[in-house]
């Protein structure tokens, strides 16, 4: 047995002019000759994305989609008809999203947050923009400080509403947004507050003392890159400070206050030196 729309790890039956068949319990799938690793051979095992081709045969590729059955993924609109519309997920053959499973009609050349998902009628994989059902809070699979992945979904008044793990919302709130963002990006992040109701608050990067950590650990890299002097400090503007190290003043503050902790730096008049160890 094989998961659709999803990566498989299988061994190689036999070779043939136009590429290898792989495992799958019956006849095997064929991975195409132009997807065939150099030096493969007979049992080998090769990590293969599965789906169905335009002919409707399963078939395998080394390359990457750029989302599989569950993920929640931004894609642009290639191909419009009146069933539906084909969106671009970095394979050969698009991926379809029928006129039933859209918001509004799509267009050529835009790009819409879709939900990647198996059909039950087909088999085939396909995607849905009509996936909000699906979000739910009542049970969460998730507690304070956990990291997640996250989605920028939908702008609101305090900042946006971000997808947890392709299962929960919560809000990324504008005073823990310090780059442009937009509706699709994709980033790591952590559970910051779980409220009543269930309502979660989130942050971007790492959390507790291990983001610190990261973000100190940046901080070093960069001095040593730059002659052991960076000309930043608490007074700096934030934007600056951003725009140099891609961490908020805050985060800026408390590593550079865990290195001079640790005797890794000090702090001049005009900015921050590595000290010698």
């Amino acid at each position: 047995m094989v998961n659709v729309g999803q990566y498989n790890t299988l061994k190689v039956l036999r070779t043939v002019d136009f590429g290898v068949y792989l495992d799958d319990g019956a006849e095997g799938i064929l991975l195409p000759k132009r997807f065939v690793p150099d030096g493969l051979q007979v049992d080998d095992e090769l990590r293969v994305f599965i789906y169905h081709d335009s002919e409707s045969r399963l078939i395998a590729t080394t390359e990457e989609p750029k989302g599989v059955v569950g993920d929640i993924v931004k894609l642009r609109a290639v191909t419009v008809t009146k069933e539906g519309a084909f969106l671009d997920w970095g394979l050969m053959k698009d991926i379809f999203v029928p006129k039933s499973k859209q918001q509004n009609y799509m267009r050529e050349g835009a790009e819409y947050l879709v939900k990647i998902y198996l059909d039950e009628q087909t088999g085939r994989v396909a995607a849905t923009e009509k996936f909000d059902y699906e979000l739910s809070n009542d049970e969460l699979t998730v507690k304070e400080m956990d990291e997640v992945d996250l989605v920028v979904y939908r702008r609101t008044d305090i900042g946006y509403v971000v997808i947890i793990n392709n299962k929960h919302t919560g809000v990324l709130h504008e005073n823990e947004i310090y780059r442009n963002i937009t509706v699709g990006d994709r980033m790591k992040g952590f559970i910051k507050t779980i409220r009543e109701e269930n309502k979660i608050d989130v942050v971007v990067g790492k959390a507790g003392y291990g983001r610190v950590e990261g973000e100190a650990e940046k901080i070093l890299r960069l001095l040593k890159e730059n002659d052991g002097y960076l000309p930043y400090h608490d007074k700096s503007a934030p934007e600056e400070i951003y725009d140099f190290f891609g961490m908020s003043k805050k985060s800026f503050k408390m590593a550079t206050g865990s290195l001079y902790k640790q005797k890794k730096i000090e702090f001049t008049k005009t900015g921050i030196k590595l000290l010698e160890e």
